[in-house]
């Protein structure tokens, strides 16, 4: 991975020094594969717009598959990290709510609200959704629309620590996906993937009743996790079959819900393998941009499966998750296995890469 870290300079004077008083950092996707730390001009927040001061950012899995491959919505060139809690720095005219000095979060996205989706009530399927957008949170500072300031931005209580705050979004995602889903009763809901998304998904679907909660994975390190986070079974998917041990766990059924978190098309296959007669399937792993899967049609036919694609989130799920973090309901903390500088960036995505890190918070 390349990066280019920001030169230190020597202030000699004040004038000089509220010149690069104007200046941030931040990190720019140049091309996949490509990473650059540029000094730019901090940005003036328009009419109803904010800019918050970066407290910390965590890495998400979504970062990497776009520094590695590029991303389906995402533009490339352009700027990274969406996970955040910072400090308002700046408001535009027009901002009710937030102050200066107030500590903030907000998602990346928010819905244009007069789209035909937006009308229909499925606002994370908005036609404008990704037309204007928060990144740059690995930085040190970050401009928030007004739409998102609106709609997806909260002030965070002293109660919530930072850490715990810039959980919103991908949380956000977690319970509009737990939303799709039959989770209550006694049902064994089996997770296949062991990412941070992962770990939390298994969360909700406990707070939501669900009877029995199966995570497969790869990493000794994050299965770890996945045990002090409560999970009934954990599955090495490299060692067994993971079909035969999901079977052998419900009386030779299958599970009755499978959410696959890893973004694989061979993984989409295995996910419908897993579930039992009438049970269902939610891809809520984002595979690369045409990709496609093939799929058994006389499993999928003939065991009624129910098939479903899981993205993104509302507003309402927003809230929600917020009203999770600040409840402190959720076992957060384990989920940030390091701690590194803006300028370790690179370093961080790839001991997530290598799956050594399961979330590394970034401080600048």
């Amino acid at each position: 991975m390349n990066h280019i870290v920001s030169p230190t300079v020597s202030l000699a004077n004040e004038t000089e020094w509220r010149f690069f008083a104007q200046m941030i950092r931040v990190y720019h996707l140049v091309r996949p594969g490509e990473l650059r730390l540029e000094t730019v001009d901090k940005p003036e927040p328009a009419d109803g717009e904010l800019v918050a001061r970066i407290s910390l950012a965590l890495t998400c899995g979504t970062d990497l598959k776009t520094f590695e491959r590029g991303h389906a919505r995402l533009k490339v060139p352009g700027l990274l990290g969406h996970e955040w809690v910072g400090r308002v720095e700046s408001v535009g005219a027009g901002v009710r709510g937030f102050e200066v000095g107030d500590r903030i979060v907000a998602t990346p996205t928010a819905p244009c609200g007069d789209c035909a989706y937006c009308l229909a009530g499925v606002e994370n399927l908005c036609l404008h959704l990704f037309e204007h957008t928060a990144l740059g949170a690995f930085g040190d500072s970050i401009l928030v629309p007004r739409h998102i300031v609106n709609r997806n931005a909260y002030r965070v209580p002293d109660s919530v620590p930072d850490l715990e705050a810039a959980f919103l979004e991908p949380l956000a995602c977690v319970v509009h996906g737990a939303d799709l889903l039959e989770i209550a009763g006694n049902r064994t809901i089996a997770f296949v993937g062991d990412g941070p998304i992962a770990l939390l998904f298994m969360q909700v679907a406990r707070l939501r009743g669900a009877g029995r909660v199966v995570l497969i994975g790869r990493s000794p390190k994050r299965l770890e996790v996945a045990r002090e986070l409560g999970a009934d079974v954990v599955l090495h998917g490299g060692e067994s079959d993971a079909r035969q041990a999901v079977e052998a766990l419900s009386d030779g059924l299958g599970a009755d819900t499978v959410v696959e978190v890893v973004g694989r098309p061979e993984v989409w296959d295995e996910a419908v393998g897993l579930a039992r007669r009438g049970g269902e399937v939610l891809f809520f792993g984002g595979c690369e941009k045409g990709s496609s899967v093939t799929l058994d049609t006389e499993r999928v036919h003939y065991h009624e499966l129910t098939l479903k694609g899981g993205f993104h989130y509302t507003p309402d799920s927003v809230r929600r998750a917020w009203q999770l973090i600040c409840d402190g309901t959720l076992k957060l903390d384990p989920l940030v296995t390091h701690s590194m500088k803006l300028e370790e960036l690179p370093a961080a995505l790839e001991l997530v890469r290598r799956r050594e890190a399961v979330k590394v918070a970034i401080v600048p």
